[in-house]
C-alpha cells in the first residue's frame, strides 16, 4: 500500500460532527502567505465577529517570522498585509481564506514579497490589459518519498500511456486531483482545467485567463488549496522541477500571455515582436523562471522531455520543444497568445509575470547577450 500520513487516518466520521455546529454568527478567517523559502506557504486562522464583505474588512495581522526563517528572534515580528480574499473550501461559508503580503518590522517588505514589485509593473502596464495563464504540473509523493503508487522497489511502465490517461493502471490519484479542482472552483479561483501529465503520478492543472497581479494571487491560492487537499489524503505534492531523474518529464509551469493588441485582427505580429524581446534577455529570465537562479531548471531544461535546452532560446509553431511556443490554431488565426514554456514548477508566478510583462512591455530594445 503506498505509504500515507498517519493523520489521513483518522476518523473523518468524528470530524465530520464537530464541522456541522453552527459557529454563531461568527467568521473563521484564514491568512496565507509566503515563507522565506520563496516556496513554502503558511496559514493560521482567527475569529472575526461577522462575515467580511470585502479585504477591507480584514484585518492586518503578525506572526513569527523567526519560524518561518523570515526575521531573527530578537526582532520577530512580521506583518501580514491581506490582498485577496477567497471562500473556504474546507470549514465553508461563511469562512474565508485570504492571501497576504509579508512586511517586516520597518514596513519594507519581506525578501520574498515579489508581489510589491510585481504590482509595480502590472500597474504601469494596465492600459495592455495582459492576461496570463498558468500551467501547473506537480508530481504526488507518498510519505516516504516515493511517486505515488509507483512500484516500492522498482518502476512503473514506460511513458506512453499515462498522458491524459484513464484507468487505474494508467491514472494514479484522480481522487485528489478532482476533489483540488472543485475546492478552487469553491474557493473562487480561476482554475480552467485539470489533465494527467505524461510521467504517473503527475497532473496539471491550470488557472486563469487572469489580469495582471491576479495571476500571481491565484496560482499562489491555488497551490495552497492541492497541499491542503493532499494533506487529507496523506500523501505530498511537490513542485521539483525534475522529481525524478531518468527517462522521465520534468514539471514546469508553463505561462500563456496574451495582449490586448494581441488579441486584435494582426496580432500575430506583435506576438513575434515580444518573442525576440524575449530571445535577448534569455539569461535573465532563466534568472527568476525558479526560485534558485536557474539552477533547478538545470535539471529539467536539458533539450529532452518536452523542453528547450536551458542554453539555447528557441521558438516555434506548435513545437513543445520550444523556449516559446505559438499553437497552431494562433498561428491560422494570426492573433491570441503565446506559451513560454520555460518556468519551473516551483516558480514565483510573481517574478514570472513581472519579468515577461517588463520585458514585453516596458524594457527598451538592447543588443543580444553574449
Amino acid at each position: 500500500m503506498a505509504s500515507v500520513s498517519l493523520s489521513s487516518r483518522l476518523n473523518k466520521v468524528v470530524r465530520q460532527q464537530y464541522m456541522k455546529l453552527p459557529q454563531g454568527g461568527k467568521c473563521q478567517v484564514t491568512y496565507i502567505w509566503i515563507d522565506g523559502s520563496g516556496e513554502g506557504l503558511r496559514n493560521k486562522t482567527r475569529t472575526l465577529d461577522e462575515e467580511p464583505q470585502s479585504i477591507k474588512d480584514i484585518p492586518e495581522w503578525n506572526f513569527d517570522g523567526s519560524s518561518t526563517c523570515q526575521s531573527k528572534d530578537s526582532n520577530s515580528d512580521m506583518y501580514l498585509i491581506p490582498v485577496s480574499m477567497f471562500r473556504d473550501p474546507f470549514t465553508l461559508d461563511p469562512n474565508k481564506l485570504v492571501l497576504c503580503e509579508v512586511f517586516k518590522y520597518d514596513r519594507s517588505p519581506a525578501e520574498t514579497n515579489h508581489r510589491v514589485k510585481c504590482n509595480k509593473v502590472m500597474e504601469q502596464i494596465k492600459e495592455h490589459c495582459i492576461w496570463f495563464g498558468m500551467e501547473q504540473e506537480y508530481t504526488l509523493l507518498g510519505m516516504d518519498g516515493h511517486p505515488f503508487s509507483w512500484p516500492a522497489n522498482g518502476y512503473p511502465g514506460p511513458q506512453g500511456p499515462y498522458y491524459c490517461g484513464v484507468g487505474a493502471d494508467r491514472a494514479y490519484g484522480r481522487d485528489i486531483v478532482e476533489c483540488h479542482y472543485k475546492a478552487c472552483l469553491y474557493a473562487g479561483v480561476k482554475i480552467c482545467g485539470t489533465n494527467a501529465e505524461v510521467m504517473p503520478s503527475q497532473w496539471e492543472f491550470q488557472v486563469g485567463p487572469c489580469e495582471g497581479i491576479e495571476m500571481g494571487d491565484h496560482l499562489w491560492v491555488s497551490r495552497f488549496l492541492l497541499h491542503r487537499v493532499c494533506e487529507d489524503f496523506g500523501v505530498v505534492a511537490t513542485l521539483d522541477p525534475k522529481p525524478m531523474m531518468g527517462n522521465w518529464n520534468g514539471a514546469g509551469c508553463h505561462t500563456n500571455v496574451s495582449t490586448k493588441q494581441m488579441r486584435e485582427e494582426g496580432g500575430l505580429k506583435y506576438i513575434e515582436e515580444a518573442i525576440e524581446k524575449l530571445r535577448k534577455r534569455q539569461a535573465e529570465h532563466i534568472c527568476v523562471y525558479d526560485p534558485h537562479g536557474g539552477e533547478d531548471n538545470k535539471r529539467r531544461l536539458t533539450g529532452l522531455h518536452e523542453t528547450a535546452s536551458i542554453k539555447e532560446f528557441s521558438s516555434g509553431v506548435a513545437n513543445r520543444g520550444a523556449s516559446i511556443r505559438i499553437s497552431r490554431q494562433v498561428a491560422q488565426e494570426m492573433r491570441g497568445y503565446f506559451e513560454d514554456r520555460r518556468p519551473s514548477a516551483n516558480c514565483d508566478p510573481y517574478l514570472v509575470t513581472a519579468a515577461i510583462a517588463n520585458t514585453c512591455l516596458l524594457e527598451k530594445e538592447k543588443e543580444p547577450e553574449a
